[in-house]
Parts: C-alpha cells; structure tokens; sequence
C-alpha cells in the first residue's frame, strides 16, 4: 500500500510519517506533486498552521483543484479538515467545499487553543463501527467546524463542534491521530484498512 501525505508547508508530517511506519505502512510519499498524489492507494492531507497562509500554497500547487476530486480514501487532519469545508473565518477563505460547514473562531469564553486531551463521541458511520461511544484523543486548535449532516464525531470545548466528518471517500478528524497514543492509532489504522 502507498500513502501519499500532501506536503503544502502546512503540516506535522515527521510525526505523521512515524505513526504510518508503526503501523506498517512501508511506501509513504511526501509530496506536493499530482502524479504522485493520484496513484497513491490512500492520501493524507495534514495541516497545522495559518488557513490563509496553506490555500495560497494549495492553489500555487494545483491542489485545490486536484484534492476535491480524489477518489482514493482521502484523511484531512486538523487544519486539513478545516480547509475541506466549504469557509473559514481564519483568513475569510473560501475553502475546498467537501464538507458543507463552516469553520468559525472559539469565543475566548475558556482558554484558547483548545489544547490537549477530549473525548469524542460517535454518531453512527460505517467508518467508525468499531469505536467506542467515547475515546480520547489529542487536539490543537482555535478554529473548529460547526456540527453538519456530514459529522460523525463532535467534541464539547466552549460549545459542540464536528470532531470527525465523512462524506463519500473524505474523512476529516479535528484532532491529532499521530500524537493521540493507542486511540490514534486505532483510527489511521481504520483509515488504512478501507
């Protein structure tokens, strides 16, 4: 199996690429390129970082065009899955439109980033079948997704947000499955198995 994990400048992709190789994974591709991105069997789009900053980039690769009509399982992580939505209020972009939300800014009613440990509670999605109702994971972030037909995980900070999002051949998680211990692994290695 070849994993590609977009690389656009805006991702923690050494961390990412060991949690891969943990799990198995032996070909993994760091890459911004299209021909390299389309043949993989599955794609990873990381993202931490500024969304202005990573849909200038996005758009100077051709990736804006090319990530929405993947067809292979495609796994947005963080600001990745942000940028899958349809907008975001960091920056005021216009983002990917796969996931028909929008990404707004925590009120700073508690501290901001939300940062660390929280759990997620699943809805019913074929993706998740064998999680449990709640598992913990690792999450860093001031701008969150609102909960959407397309949420199949929503964690509580300050109000409820889409912590995990599906559609089709997309799936978007808000935390880190990479710095999330044996619940992370859990689930690349459930994106890995479709």
């Amino acid at each position: 199996m070849k994993v590609a994990i977009i690389d656009y400048g805006a991702g923690n992709i050494t961390s990412l690429s060991f949690a891969l190789e943990r799990l198995g994974v032996k070909e993994i591709a760091i890459s911004n390129k299209k021909d390299v991105i389309e043949e993989a069997d599955k794609v990873i789009f990381p993202g931490v970082g500024h969304a202005t900053y990573a849909m200038k980039q996005l758009r100077d690769f051709g990736l804006d065009t090319l990530i929405p009509n993947l067809k292979q399982p495609v796994l947005g992580i963080c600001l990745g899955m942000q940028l899958m939505c349809t907008k975001t209020d960091e920056g005021n972009e216009k983002g990917l439109g796969i996931f028909q939300a929008h990404v707004k800014k925590f009120e700073p009613l508690q501290k901001v980033p939300h940062m660390g440990w929280n759990t997620v509670d699943y809805s019913h999605s074929p993706f998740i079948e064998e999680f449990q109702l709640s598992e913990w994971y690792y999450f860093v972030h001031s701008f969150y997704a609102e909960i959407s037909s397309q949420t199949i995980g929503k964690t509580e900070y300050i109000n409820s947000f889409s912590a995990v999002m599906h559609t089709d051949n997309f799936i978007g998680c808000q935390f880190h499955p990479e710095k999330s211990g044996a619940a992370g692994e859990k689930f690349l290695q459930q994106f890995l198995s479709i």
